[in-house]
């Protein structure tokens, strides 16, 4: 894992704007009560991020596909007649 700049959440509210400016660089970790709590990164690191991750459930959703799993359509009408059935 990189090493990545650690504040203080006291740190990161004091420095605040440098924080922001930092992040467009490099993620910022912010520590509250000495334990890792969130993550600062850019807005562009999170479109990245997010690109990355919808490539992946479109990937498994194509492969689920072509190993005969049922489309959206079927799921749906499924779902509908067992919300449906009389039991």
């Amino acid at each position: 894992m990189t090493i990545m700049m650690t504040e203080t959440a006291t740190e990161a509210k004091t420095r605040f704007g440098q924080i922001l400016e930092k992040s467009q660089h490099e993620p910022v970790v912010i520590e509250k009560s000495g334990r890792n709590y969130a993550v600062v990164i850019s807005f562009q690191e999170y479109e990245r991020m997010a690109a990355i991750e919808d490539a992946h459930w479109a990937k498994m959703a194509e492969e689920s596909r072509a190993e005969g799993f049922i489309g959206v359509d079927e799921s749906a009408n499924l779902i509908q007649s067992l919300l449906h059935a009389k039991t």
